[in-house]
């Protein structure tokens, strides 16, 4: 198969196709010349980095991710500064993102306590790395073909401190409401994150900062106790909160029986009981009558 011809060279980078971003920059899918793989790259725009110092701080800080391993967190190959613009290579994903999956209707509850537990295994796993993730939201998780997520393992929205042109933080949709306060975040923003997305794929709407209403309220196929783990998890206080990624992923594993019980007592609910054959002597009695009739019918016309 004839490889296309590059639209432009990152590095040792071929850039083969422009995709949607979901983030700071230019992302594309591209050829790593080194290693013959498809990769995805990122190309920062230039006032994320604005000067030397910048640039050489984002890429120690994001080297110290290489590190990370997860099979839930999309992997960072390589970090780099080309042309005065830093570029991040990582793995390259063919699946669709969470948004797609949740297509504006409410998921089924299995799915989406599944979906949530891996994403909180890959940002439990950031956690113990010295790493938040900050800006997770439905756009930025990958939804692979076998249908695992991935999230992404460098977040600039945080981690780099991605500011707006004119010099303000940019908040994302999904941040905590300590983040909208100013106030620095800690792992509990990540919980926030994840149950806020939680929240999304259970109801279609995202929690409000003031305080959420019960996913069960729009949704009659939530369960009492993932309620209560999800407005735990969305709390506005943060000590509210479960306190770290791995407690949320481990309280959200205890709700699977349960989750999985009312399924199963749902389906069979509505199946409809089989309708029971006609004994033998019944059909017996028919055949009987039957014949008794045509013979009733045979004398009166004889």
């Amino acid at each position: 198969m004839t490889t296309p011809a590059p639209i432009g060279v990152v590095a040792h980078y071929n850039l083969l196709e422009r995709l949607e971003p979901a983030g700071p920059g230019d992302l594309y899918r591209a050829r790593d010349t080194r290693y013959g793989r498809t990769v995805a790259v990122r190309v920062l725009p230039v006032d994320l980095t604005p000067d030397d110092r910048a640039r050489a701080n984002l890429i120690a800080q994001a080297r110290g991710l290489m590190q990370l391993s997860h099979p839930n967190a999309i992997t960072l190959f390589d970090v780099g500064e080309h042309e005065g613009r830093v570029y991040l290579a990582f793995e390259f994903l063919r699946g669709q993102s969470l948004r797609s999956e949740i297509a504006g209707r409410q998921m089924n509850v299995r799915r989406a306590v599944e979906v949530a537990i891996q994403m909180a295994d890959a940002i439990a796993e950031a956690h113990g790395a010295g790493f938040l993730h900050g800006g997770l939201s439905p756009e930025s998780v990958v939804i692979t073909a076998k249908g695992h997520a991935k999230i992404p393992a460098f977040d600039l929205a945080t981690q780099a401190g991605f500011v707006d042109v004119d010099g303000r933080s940019r908040l994302q949709d999904y941040d905590a409401p300590e983040e909208a306060r100013g106030e620095t975040p800690d792992e509990r923003a990540d919980v926030y994150s994840v149950g806020a997305v939680l929240y999304e794929m259970l109801t279609t709407r995202r929690p409000m900062h003031r305080g959420a209403s019960a996913p069960s309220a729009s949704n009659p196929h939530v369960p009492a106790e993932l309620d209560q783990l999800v407005l735990k998890a969305v709390s506005p206080n943060p000590a509210s909160r479960q306190q770290g990624a791995a407690t949320l992923a481990a309280e959200l594993r205890s709700l699977t029986p349960v989750i999985d019980a009312r399924e199963d007592a749902a389906a069979a609910s509505t199946v409809q009981p089989a309708s029971r054959p006609m004994s033998g002597m019944l059909i017996m009695g028919l055949i009987v009558v039957a014949v008794l009739a045509a013979l009733v019918v045979w004398l009166t016309r004889s």
